[in-house]
């Protein structure tokens, strides 16, 4: 790949196999398992600790006395790089009492040791401090990684500039998936895997689920590799990167068949070489130019009929250095789409305006554009085209504007403080979301947006990610509520007894507004105690 010039080095595959059999043999010598708590899980702790140790690291064991089966986190950092800029790299080591937990998760443990290893081994100048964790007590809830941030002060946070989860990263049938794909985080991640062609898509079926999420409701951005779960493959999924559609990720997921034979050596090497790359991008002199910018597109996927066009936001941030000017550009669109920018080149930082408009003969299909940034390096971001023949003069498209927040409130009308890149609470993807109550009193907070809905289409799919978090601890009573209107009809509501870890897409049909302009409104009422926040993020509205 093109990224292997930026002298990331190959950590070696027979090696991270080693430390798996090794995870394995420890297991089948301590009742068949590596469960927090267990002689399995100490016994895992020391090969890690021992390893780390030999080779220069800083190694402390952290007790965490309230998890379940209370154990220790294992936190090793290198002692070189700015102490107050810290990359962070974490897997969680225990597993489940059904088996030896191989994939789920002596992969993620394994490839981080590798490349703490390979560090050590090479020994680069740092520009960033590197600091590597093992977690206690992941299974019964993200405990241990939830007792290390609570431990940590407000400063010790702002040091961690990111952390990077890696779980489940060899699954037997896996697939390539990003934690937060188009944020700035994700990618030197997203980076490399792009290299190979393989189209990663976000890791919806963790969200909310791995040691990621404790750092991310801490206001610390984060993203990671997966490989899946249960989950099942999609025929799509299946037909760009092989594998058995209609069967899930990981058929031994949780069961006593997780062994070392329930590894896909090829995701799991590539997951292991982007985790160098990114740590080479991210923390060692010259691994990245001294002025440095990332690209991202959101929505990552839209629609256009023949004779139409849809709109998405290309957004840049400064990842290190000054900010630069970006040019931008697009690959990949097929005969008859054509894409433009407005700008066409933006100060790192800002965003743009991405057009995608598709003749009246446009060739139809699916196909995947290259957005590519250009400016003292080329960074890219993927965007997934459809295009429709549409219907009786139907043009499609995407129809909400500024769809993730990210170009400031237009043409947005909402409560003042809603749309916000707090990190209070986390957004679906990029910085900025639309954050209803949680001010635990009385309060209304409303955010819409009118939108014109053409008519003679196939299709009008109104989606958009929510997530509700609450401090109400009645499973019975809904005292906050969220109200979703189009026009003066309501569509749901929701409340504090739907609160739930991570975001949740809600989709709705709007076939029966075609041909009309409505207003798609959200309302938010909150009592006088108890907050509960509701946090949207990723609006779309699919015509085609």
């Amino acid at each position: 790949p093109a990224v292997a010039a930026l002298a990331a080095p190959d950590v070696s595959l027979s090696n991270i196999q080693a430390h798996l059999t090794q995870f394995n043999s420890i297991a089948t010598s301590n009742g068949g398992n590596r469960r927090s708590g267990s002689a399995g899980y100490t016994a895992s702790v020391n090969y890690v600790k021992g390893k780390l140790q030999a080779a220069g690291y800083t190694v402390t064991e952290q007790n965490c006395s309230t998890c379940t089966y209370p154990g220790n986190n294992l936190i090793a950092e290198w002692p070189q790089g700015p102490s107050d800029q810290v990359v962070m790299f974490g897997a969680h080591l225990d597993g489940v009492s059904a088996g030896p937990g191989i994939n789920d998760n002596a992969s993620g443990s394994s490839v981080l040791l590798e490349n703490a290893l390979v560090l050590a081994a090479q020994n680069p100048t740092m520009t960033k401090r590197v600091r590597f964790a093992w977690w206690n007590g992941e299974e019964q809830g993200l405990q241990g990684s939830k007792h290390y941030v609570n431990q940590l002060s407000s400063t010790q946070r702002g040091y961690i500039k990111g952390y990077y989860n890696f779980d489940m990263v060899g699954s037997p049938n896996g697939g390539y998936f990003i934690n937060r794909i188009t944020s700035a985080t994700a990618a030197p991640l997203k980076a490399y895997w792009d290299s190979f062609g393989i189209s990663p898509e976000e890791n919806t079926e963790g969200q909310g689920r791995s040691d990621d999420y404790s750092f991310a409701n801490a206001g610390i951005q984060t993203s990671g590799y997966a490989a899946g779960a249960s989950y099942t493959k999609s025929s799509a999924q299946a037909g760009k990167w092989g594998g058995t559609a209609g069967a899930a990720y990981d058929g031994c997921y949780h069961r006593s068949c997780d062994n070392t034979s329930n590894i896909n050596t090829t995701i799991l090497n590539r997951a292991a070489d982007g985790v160098a790359y990114a740590i080479w991008q991210l923390a060692v002199g010259g691994g990245t130019p001294s002025n440095d910018f990332s690209v991202s597109v959101s929505p990552t996927s839209g629609s256009v009929a023949r004779g139409g066009s849809t709109t998405a936001t290309v957004s840049t941030a400064t990842t290190a250095g000054s900010a630069q000017t970006v040019a931008l550009s697009a690959s990949g669109a097929p005969s008859g789409v054509s894409v433009s920018f407005s700008p066409s080149s933006v100060t790192s930082g800002g965003s743009a305006t991405m057009t995608v408009t598709a003749s009246s003969t446009a060739t139809t299909g699916t196909f995947t554009l290259t957005v590519t940034g250009t400016g003292s390096a080329t960074r890219t971001a993927s965007y997934t085209i459809t295009v429709t023949g549409g219907s009786g003069g139907c043009t499609g498209g995407q129809l909400i504007g500024n769809s993730s927040f990210e170009s400031g409130t237009t043409p947005w009308t909402a409560s003042s403080g809603v749309i916000t890149n707090s990190s209070s609470q986390a957004a679906r993807t990029g910085s900025y979301k639309a954050w209803m109550n949680g001010y635990g009193s009385s309060r209304t907070d409303t955010l819409s947006q009118s939108v014109t809905l053409p008519s003679g289409c196939s299709s009008y799919t109104f989606s958009f990610w929510l997530h509700i978090d609450s401090a109400e601890t009645t499973t019975s009573t809904a005292y906050d509520k969220l109200t979703v209107q189009v026009g003066s009809a309501t569509l749901a509501t929701y409340s504090n007894l739907n609160k739930a870890t991570g975001y949740t897409q809600r989709t709705f049909n709007l076939a029966a507004y075609a041909g009309q302009t409505v207003t798609l409104k959200w309302t938010g009422v909150e009592d006088s105690s108890l907050q509960t926040s509701f946090v949207v993020d990723d609006v779309t509205l699919q015509v085609g």
